[in-house]
């Protein structure tokens, strides 16, 4: 039976996903050979490779506005590190909203100043820093779209004359917005995209070139970028599964469609845990995520039968993070609706029996 999947990553992908990707593996585009021991200098791979780019863009409605994206390894952790090579001068602003954006922080301290505008620490990051204000003599600013941990995400994003940054790995292809707004994005494909193995970064080109140290090549986003993604052997499943998923989700309404699905999901969970008198939500109602709902049980004499009762139910990965306890049941784009209904159903059943 197939587990309704509430990992946080790696993550759900759609079942017809899935199932050309399995097909690729023993024979891809009728080649006789594999998708895992294609060239990835082969025109099948490069066409992939260039189809998946340019999905990326669509998608996000930054065709022809001066971005290009890239498929790199090394997931958001590694981005960490790079976006700061490559744009941080001497000072930079970051918004600090849960694990993910300290250690976006600890890796910019390496390269300059970095100024903390404003975090949600002081609250275990249950909620997302508003009215925050950004100095006019930072090179950017940084912040995490999506908090999987803790269960939120940024409704409204700042207006800012500096270029914006986002690490927007766990929420990716969730939500209309005007991606415009933001100069480089980041996100691991694992969440919403694909397998783990690749990280789309979409990147403004006219924010390169600025910084006065010497970037080693593999973290140069400009040789990356002339290189078109292949400056070094990429990987080539990742990409394609990611490249299938970008398919499917054009196919079924774009970022539009999903939305809209993706609203309905979280409104039928967020229903259930707060008239449910046996769970507390754990981040504030304003800033609650609809990629990753976060929960505690009230009576820890019925976790014994809850966790009973959910597994029993086909479901999988709703334990929360160590750092939070309780549960986390995430939602990304290739979770039905029929899936968060069964959750819902067993909490109801448990409030029945207690």
């Amino acid at each position: 039976m197939k587990k309704h999947n509430y990992s946080a990553g790696p993550c759900i992908l759609p079942q017809e996903v899935f199932e050309e990707a399995s097909q690729a593996i023993l024979d891809f585009n009728n080649s006789g050979l594999s998708i895992l021991e294609i060239s990835h200098r082969s025109k099948d791979f490069v066409d992939v490779m260039e189809e998946a780019r340019n999905l990326a863009l669509e998608l996000l409605g930054l065709e022809g506005k001066g971005y290009k994206a890239l498929f790199l390894q090394g997931g958001a952790s590694l981005q960490f590190l790079m976006a700061p090579y490559n744009l941080l001068k001497t000072k930079a602003a970051y918004l600090n909203t849960g694990t993910w954006s300290s250690k976006a922080i600890k890796e910019a301290k390496f390269f300059g100043e970095v100024k903390e505008v404003a975090s949600s620490a002081d609250r275990d990051f249950k909620y997302v820093p508003k009215g925050y204000f950004i100095p006019s003599d930072v090179d950017y600013f940084h912040c995490t779209s999506n908090n999987t941990i803790y269960g939120t995400q940024i409704k409204e994003f700042p207006n800012t004359p500096k270029p914006m940054i986002c690490d927007m790995s766990s929420d990716i292809f969730s939500r209309q917005m005007d991606f415009s707004k933001f100069d480089l994005i980041y996100a691991g494909a694992q969440k919403n995209m694909g397998p783990a193995g690749t990280t789309l970064v979409v990147i403004k080109e006219d924010i390169l070139g600025k910084v006065d140290r010497s970037v080693p090549s593999m973290m140069d986003y400009r040789v990356h970028l002339n290189k078109a993604s292949m400056f070094n052997t990429p990987a080539v499943y990742a990409v394609y599964v990611s490249m299938l998923t970008l398919r499917w989700l054009k196919k079924n309404g774009g970022i539009a469609g999903i939305e809209e699905r993706n609203e309905k999901k979280a409104s039928l969970l967020y229903s259930e845990i707060d008239i449910n008198p046996l769970f507390d939500g754990y981040a504030d109602k304003a800033d609650r995520s609809n990629m990753n709902a976060t929960f505690t049980l009230n009576n820890d004499d019925l976790k014994e039968s809850f966790d009973a009762m959910w597994k029993e139910a086909g479901i999988n990965g709703l334990n929360g993070h160590r750092s939070v306890g309780g549960y986390r049941a995430s939602m990304y784009n290739a979770l039905s609706l029929e899936s968060v209904q069964v959750l819902v159903d067993v909490m109801s059943e448990l409030e029945r029996k207690a």
